[in-house]
């Protein structure tokens, strides 16, 4: 008995110093998330005094002495607040998704957007710019109806097939991806080439610039309630990545978890994709950045990749508000960014996956 206490030892002392650096990890985020939410205001073709700006915020909560002009406090709060606040929600929204598909197929190449959630809403936002006028409500009422009929279509094949659902449930995802960008395609086709044919395409490369208060009360709930669920369940990820079997024997029921995770991942997706465009790679790149701190547990994982998630893109929209003369979209900078990122990481293997 006592060897068998001197044994444990070690394992204990890892696991609290496994513990500790996860914890002090996700800390250190977290204030980088803080500091870069305050960056934000304050960055941009029109910068603002620190000083300025921290007065701002603290005369929306205690009345002070305004020492500011009005400018300042309509940039920071009528054009900079929506698009910082669609920044944090999106790339938490992203993260998150992705990292709940890959922990549930087990695959860390899955993306959100496995199931073609972004291909259905971008042939729904170019039917309505088409159809309707480029109406920015239309635009994403489609655009989320649409990545969700998407969704539903993938997992209705994927029934049709008994054998391997987890496969059929990815290859039946890629394959409507593939037919809603045939559609799409068509419709570029067939697209006014001086009016609509831009617009669609600007609004696939995905852009935060139109981004408004009113877009921001809509999908809040939406996204809060998808994240919730998700961080509820996290414990349950863990057993899914180790198979059914393993899940069954603890007595969860694979397949009504399957469909939750797929519902709440897939409408914070949707929501996202609805009023930013395709924004690429977030999904992706971000777990893996979370398991390469605080290891592939999704009880610290989902944590930590709301956190960087949110301070990735929040990031990312600085530099194009700031670093460019034209506001250039959002999916081409997280592109350029993410794809050499994860080149780097598969040079690296899979640690950290299992």
């Amino acid at each position: 008995m006592t060897a068998n206490i001197i044994k444990s030892i070690p394992k204990r002392f890892f696991g609290v110093i496994r513990r500790r650096r996860s914890f002090s990890a996700t800390m250190v985020v977290a204030i980088v998330l803080v500091v870069v939410f305050f960056l934000s205001f304050i960055m941009g073709r029109y910068p603002i005094p620190p000083l300025d700006g921290l007065k701002v915020f603290i005369s929306q909560v205690f009345p002070i002495e305004r020492t500011w002009p009005d400018t300042y406090e309509t940039i920071m709060l009528e054009l900079r607040l929506p698009r910082i606040l669609a920044a944090v929600l999106i790339g938490a929204s992203l993260s998150v998704a992705g990292a709940s598909f890959q922990g549930l197929f087990r695959n860390p190449l899955v993306s959100p957007d496995i199931l073609g959630v972004a291909s259905g809403a971008g042939f729904g936002a170019a039917l309505a710019i088409i159809f309707w006028g480029g109406n920015p409500l239309a635009i994403q009422i489609s655009a989320f109806l649409f990545s969700l009929v998407a969704v539903t279509v993938s997992y209705g094949v994927s029934k049709m097939v008994r054998s391997n659902p987890v496969l059929t449930l990815i290859l039946a995802g890629m394959a409507i991806g593939a037919l809603f960008n045939a559609f799409i395609s068509f419709l570029k086709y067939i697209a006014d080439p001086f009016d609509e044919l831009p617009t669609i395409v600007f609004w696939l490369m995905g852009s935060l610039s139109r981004v408004s208060m009113s877009d921001i009360y809509v999908v809040t709930p939406i996204m809060l309630i998808g994240i919730s669920i998700l961080m509820l369940i996290r414990w349950r990820l863990n057993v899914l990545s180790l198979g059914e079997e393993e899940a069954l024997s603890l007595g969860i029921d694979m397949r009504k978890m399957q469909i939750l995770i797929i519902i709440c991942a897939s409408l914070i997706t949707a929501a996202a994709v609805s009023i930013s465009g395709i924004i690429g790679w977030v999904g992706l790149v971000i777990p893996h950045i979370g398991r390469m701190l605080v290891g592939p547990s999704h009880d610290k994982l989902l944590t930590i990749s709301v956190l960087i998630g949110a301070s990735f893109l929040l990031v990312i929209d600085t530099i194009t508000r700031t670093a460019f003369t034209v506001q250039l979209p959002i999916g081409i900078l997280t592109a350029i960014i993410g794809v050499p990122f994860f080149i780097y990481l598969l040079s690296r293997g899979r640690r950290g996956w299992s």
